[in-house]
């Protein structure tokens, strides 16, 4: 499982009503891509549920790394974010773990994410392995939260680059319930061609 998002900021008094027509529109378009366990459409509205910015930033959850690619440089989608908005930078993290919500059927309406840094000295007693006890505890911390009344579905990935845990959950209610969320967001579309291939609890 690979997550992706990216993020396009837009002005301040931007009509947000331009994105929801978009969506309405083309939101259909990656209901059946293969390779897709899920992209959700979310936004974020200027003094909305916290957000200080209007903003445009969809969420995937890949089950086929190649399916990725072609989306991204292979004339797979992409290409339409590039025309209408440039390039933005894409986010990416191997996932972690991944569980079913006891909302899985419903309707999405919220999504939250916690970005959180992994620190320099998360291996306190020298042994290599606090990364590893740090994973484990966010794990069983996923597997708690997405048993919570409204989870669709709860996601845990890691950048090893610049080292950043990510917890992405989905809503089936107007408003996410993470307190800990450093984004809340507004899901406008769901796709979920291969949701039930995405990997329940841990992915090794």
């Amino acid at each position: 499982m690979y997550a992706q998002q990216y993020e396009i900021t837009l002005p301040a008094d931007y009509d947000m009503g331009i994105v929801r027509d978009r969506v309405a529109r083309g939101g259909h378009v990656l209901d059946d891509r293969a390779g897709l366990g899920l992209k959700a459409y979310a936004i974020r509205e200027r003094g909305v549920d916290g957000s200080p910015v209007n903003q445009y930033a969809p969420f995937y959850l890949w089950n086929e790394p190649g399916a990725m690619a072609r989306f991204l440089v292979g004339g797979g989608g992409f290409q339409n974010i590039v025309r209408d908005f440039g390039r933005p930078q894409v986010l990416h993290w191997t996932g972690i773990a991944c569980h079913a919500g006891p909302a899985r059927t419903a309707p999405v309406r919220a999504a939250s994410r916690r970005l959180t840094a992994v620190a320099a000295d998360a291996d306190p007693d020298g042994t290599g392995l606090g990364l590893s006890a740090l994973v484990e505890r966010e794990t069983e911390e996923l597997r708690r939260l997405s048993r919570l009344d409204g989870v669709h579905t709860a996601a845990l990935a890691v950048d090893p680059y610049h080292w950043r845990l990510l917890r992405f959950v989905l809503w089936a209610r107007t408003s996410a319930a993470d307190e800990e969320a450093t984004e809340r967001y507004e899901v406008l579309h769901l796709s979920a061609p291969e949701l039930d291939r995405l990997p329940e609890g841990r992915n090794w």
